[in-house]
């Protein structure tokens, strides 16, 4: 380990950051209440750090930056493992009460306001192992700058929160808190330390001297230079000048002049402000350079993955996706691009600079929010949507490198929230108008998420048992886990006051007309496409041979794949699946882990497969068998009517089609046979007949999906709305999220349009 190397960096609020750094000398000799000057590298400006913690025996060296000008915000900036140029220390003076004869007799207070809390926390442990009963005020404007507070407990001692605007805690500033204490709680305190910003000790030192407290006031914030060489820290005490960094930082709070202080705080304050606005400019065109050169070259933070010979025997999820360190890391490559290419290509145009850029700063909270604005499934999102062709394939990083992982970052984010968000978000404007939602999947839970954010009353009529639509029965386990990813996502759309009614099938018991005719202003359709079809060959009813989607829904949905669940699923050692996009990667990896040698069937070649590039990658590492430029033509069956073999031809491709690709070709006298006892065909589906039903006064165009405008979802008829797969046919998840996105705004626009000129 090289000296001066940043081991840990912490995110501890809002631009304050916790660093971690070898300096074994430092370490070894460090007391509470002492400082260090820091200097980024050979331009870097004396910075002086409290010591927050230190290790003797590690070398490591604890303290607590707050990131607020160009000096402090390059020192953060530095990732780990690179080392910073000087730290000089440990300089200015233990604290003396470590030192008092009779200390242990006293009950002593300690009150921190904001960054002040880093230089209370080293006093305070110590006190604690020596005996020493204390009690701390830790003070901020509002929750989220509440630092290091898991650490003060700890110690054991006993902490005292408030804030400005009652969000955490005592609502009132520290003084006041500290007044509450003594007044209504019969606090009684021996000495009083205070640290934290100057006008804040002086408003302490004010109130200790109603009560003839004594107290401490540490003025680590006037150190400049820090060994008393400057003179810059020098204040006025008991009306002679004395310097912090030599003389303190601890000083009796009564006989220091703050108001001189305070004037000479706000005089470099202004000095420093104007020097930084003449430099603005500058400084960020340079950094902004600098940081696209920086992330060209850090490598794509790897997703750490299950092992393929353990995880192909079993349907926990594949990948583990980041934790809290990688995806900062990642998050680090984000240029923050001023007209970023990748928000044009999200079909939901999330604010990915935005969202990315609150990860970097550990503020997850915010980019969720910023997440939250644009998609109600970000942690489902964020496995299955094809990054590769929308996001991240416009990433400018990625023309002359690896773009950010995107879809990895929105993940975190949207795991971290399932664990940490758990209340249900405020809607703003309640409206007494309501929405029926056909379908929840991914367009209608969308949709019905958005339009409940409107304040509108949202109900879901779901045809299965659990909502969910195909993220519930086509999706495998391993790729999108259901009780722990797809289930609390719709769980926040629960909360949030959506209304979701499982084995409601619309079209049989009641239909669209009778919706609107109950009292439903606006309905939405989002049934998907469930319908599978075939390729009309011969043997395709023979007993062995499954759809995709029959197959998926036994595992995914009913969990056949489990000995407790009661679903059969019939499945021979050797399986053929007939297909080449998502689905079939998912058919041909859940037929795998069932213990089947598994082919897949495709008749174009390697690069014209249209499932995704990680899942394909993934079938590879599992031993799916690729039959490329393959089609079949007939399955073969016993006199039983079950499945023994599927007789093939080899393909070529010719001239591209209408979609682009080569058109495969049959290459005469190619006929073979693949031996196999199972079929599973994924060529594709259609919406369900049951629209017609559902829908009776809605047109369907030539492919049996509903004709609707692809912006608003407007069908032909006035008042209802249509979205996703039933739609456009089978698409991604995010292309139906989409447009339930687009018909949720249209829905609330028709409704109000409605309302003004007074048709309701």
């Amino acid at each position: 380990m090289k000296l001066f190397e940043l081991i840990e960096k912490n995110f501890l609020a809002q631009d304050i950051y916790e660093l971690k750094v070898y300096a074994p000398v430092i370490a070894a000799s460090a007391r509470p209440g002492q400082f260090v000057i820091l200097i980024n590298d050979v331009y870097g400006e004396r910075i002086p750090l409290t010591i927050y913690d230190y290790d003797a025996k590690t070398g490591m060296l604890g303290m607590v930056i707050q990131a607020i000008g160009l000096s402090t915000k390059k020192i953060v900036a530095r990732e780990v493992g690179e080392c910073y140029s000087d730290i000089v220390g440990p300089l200015g003076n233990a604290s003396e009460l470590l030192d008092e004869h009779d200390i242990r007799k006293k009950n002593v207070l300690f009150i921190a306001g904001g960054i002040g809390a880093a230089p209370v926390y080293p006093q305070v442990k110590m006190l604690q192992q020596m005996g020493v009963h204390t009690e701390v005020i830790i003070g901020a404007r509002t929750a989220d700058l509440i630092i290091l507070e898991n650490k003060f407990k700890q110690t054991g001692t006993t902490i005292h929160v408030c804030t400005d605007d009652g969000s955490r805690g005592f609502k009132g500033n520290v003084a006041q808190m500290l007044t509450h204490l003594i007044q209504n709680e019969n606090k009684k305190y021996d000495q009083v330390v205070t640290i934290g910003p100057m006008i804040m000790m002086k408003f302490v030192a004010l109130e200790c001297k109603k009560y003839n407290i004594p107290c401490i006031a540490s003025l680590n914030t006037l150190m400049i230079d820090g060994t008393g060489m400057c003179g810059a820290c020098r204040v006025t005490v008991d009306g002679k000048t004395r310097f912090t960094c030599v003389d303190g930082p601890e000083f009796d709070a009564y006989k220091v002049d703050f108001d001189e202080a305070l004037s000479r705080l706000r005089e470099k304050k202004e000095k420093d402000e104007s020097h930084a606005c003449r430099l603005d400019k500058t400084v960020n065109s340079i950094q902004a350079a600098e940081k696209k050169r920086k992330a060209q070259k850090i490598p794509r933070v790897p997703v750490r993955e299950q092992d393929p010979e353990t995880r192909k025997h079993n349907f926990e999820e594949v990948c583990y996706g980041y934790n809290i360190t990688e995806a900062m890391t990642e998050a680090t490559r984000c240029i923050q691009c001023k007209k970023p290419s990748c928000v044009a290509a999200c079909p939901v145009a999330i604010d990915i600079p935005g969202f990315i850029l609150q990860i970097e700063k550990a503020n997850f909270t915010k980019s969720y929010q910023i997440l939250n604005a644009a998609t109600n499934l970000p942690a489902v999102c964020g496995r299955v949507c094809p990054q590769e062709s929308q996001c991240e394939g416009s990433c400018v990083l990625g023309v002359k490198g690896e773009p950010v992982s995107i879809g990895k970052l929105e993940r975190f984010i949207g795991d971290w929230a399932l664990e940490n968000i758990t209340d249900p978000p405020v809607i703003e404007h309640e409206r007494e108008e309501k929405v029926a939602v056909i379908g929840s999947g991914p367009a209608g839970l969308s949709c019905a998420g958005d339009l409940r954010k409107l304040g509108y009353q949202v109900t879901v009529f779901e045809a299965l048992q659990k909502p969910g639509g195909v993220l519930q029965y086509g999706i495998p386990e391993f790729r999108l886990p259901k009780d722990n990813v797809v289930e609390p996502e719709i769980e926040k759309i629960r909360q949030a006051g959506v209304a979701i009614e499982t084995n409601h099938v619309v079209g049989k018991c009641f239909n669209i007309n009778d919706l609107l005719k109950s009292g439903y202003d606006a309905v939405f359709i989002g049934t998907g496409a469930g319908l599978p079809r075939f390729m009309d060959i011969p043997g395709e009813n023979l007993n062995g041979v499954y759809s995709a989607n029959e197959f998926l829904t036994r595992v995914n949905l009913m969990k056949a794949f489990r000995d407790d669940f009661d679903t059969p699923i019939v499945i021979t050692p050797e399986v053929v699946v007939v297909g080449g996009g998502n689905v079939a990667m998912d058919a041909a990896r859940t037929a795998k882990r069932l213990g089947a040698n598994v082919k897949l069937v495709y008749r174009r070649s390697m690069e014209e497969l249209p499932a995704r590039v990680e899942e394909v990658h993934h079938a590879i590492e599992e031993d799916i068998a690729f039959h490329l430029l393959t089609n079949p033509v007939e399955i073969l069956g016993d006199a039983h009517h079950f499945v023994t073999g599927i007789k093939c031809v080899k393909m070529q491709l010719g001239a591209p089609d209408s979609s682009g690709r080569r058109r495969p070709e049959v290459i005469p006298n190619s006929e073979h046979i693949i031996e196999t006892g199972t079929v599973i065909m994924s060529i594709g589906t259609s919406p369900q007949p049951i629209i017609s039903l559902t829908a009776p006064d809605v047109q369907l165009n030539k492919w049996r999906c509903i004709d609707a405008d692809n912006d608003a979802g407007q069908t032909s008829q006035e008042g209802v709305f249509a979205g996703g797969d039933v739609v456009t046919g089978a698409a991604t998840v995010i292309l139906a999220m989409g447009s339930g996105k687009r018909s949720a705004q249209a829905i609330h626009e028709y409704i109000q349009n409605k309302k003004k000129h007074g048709n309701f």
